[in-house]
This record gives C-alpha cells, sequence and structure tokens, in this order.
C-alpha cells in the first residue's frame, strides 16, 4: 500500500495518518455512519449500503487495522463496533466526523435504511435470523 513515501517505522507513529486514510473513503465514511450508536453485523451493512460482502469486508478489515472497528464473533455472525483511538487529538477527530456524519442528509437516509432493515417488516431478523443491533457505551459518540 501506498504511505506517501514514509517508512514503515514513521508510519507506525502516525496514528493520525492512519485515521485519516481510514475517513477518506465513501464507504468507510457510511460504515463508520452505521455502527455510530450500535453494533452490528456484516448483514446490515450489506443490506443499507448494497455492496457485496465481500466489499464491506474489505472495508471493515481496513478499519479495523486502523484502530477505529472492533469485532466480536457470536456463532456464525461476526459484530463490528465503533472503538474510539487512545491518541486524544485523534479521538477528538473521529468525534467531530461522528457528528459531521450525523448532520449528513445522506448518512441520515442510510441509518433509515438501517433502521428498516433491522426493524421493519421483512426485517434481516425475520428473514435471516440476523441479530438485533446491540446499543453500544454512549461515551463513543
Amino acid at each position: 500500500m501506498y504511505n506517501g513515501g514514509v517508512p514503515a517505522e514513521k508510519e507506525k507513529s502516525m496514528p493520525l495518518a492512519h485515521l485519516f486514510r481510514a475517513l477518506a473513503d465513501p464507504t468507510r465514511l457510511r460504515l463508520i455512519n452505521l455502527m455510530a450508536d450500535q453494533e452490528l453485523c456484516v448483514c446490515y451493512f450489506t443490506e443499507v449500503i448494497g455492496a457485496p460482502q465481500p466489499k464491506i469486508s474489505r472495508h471493515l478489515a481496513y478499519l479495523r487495522r486502523a484502530g477505529i472497528v472492533g469485532a466480536r464473533r457470536e456463532g456464525k455472525w461476526m459484530h463490528y463496533r465503533l472503538t474510539l483511538p487512545q491518541e486524544q487529538h485523534a479521538a477528538a477527530i473521529m468525534e467531530t466526523a461522528l457528528e459531521a456524519l450525523r448532520q449528513d442528509k445522506h448518512m441520515q437516509h442510510d441509518r433509515v435504511r438501517l433502521n428498516r432493515a433491522c426493524c421493519g417488516s421483512n426485517s434481516l431478523v425475520q428473514l435471516l435470523g440476523a441479530p438485533i443491533p446491540a446499543k453500544v457505551a454512549a461515551s463513543l459518540i
């Protein structure tokens, strides 16, 4: 992966660079937006975003490597949630980005679609037996 000519050992000491790269993709921003309040499995992302599961999984892996998404397995389901960076400035940037996403009309539309996918008629819970999204601690938002 291109790192702007920065040696690998120097790149590890720049968490802000990782964060900005993670935030630089529209699909990853949509994923972050959907995880702002809750832990979700991949099936919800594919339903709302309309992208194939391998593409969603690739972006989630990128966000995990950047240290802003955590995951846990429960049976056959992988659950993803946001995690704030440890570094103070990176955490502040992440919180500001989440607030900006909440205000964006397109991101609000994604949240409405997520609500339908999990809680509406013909929801993924009913169709696939998907787990209901779990709320996360308010400290992340």
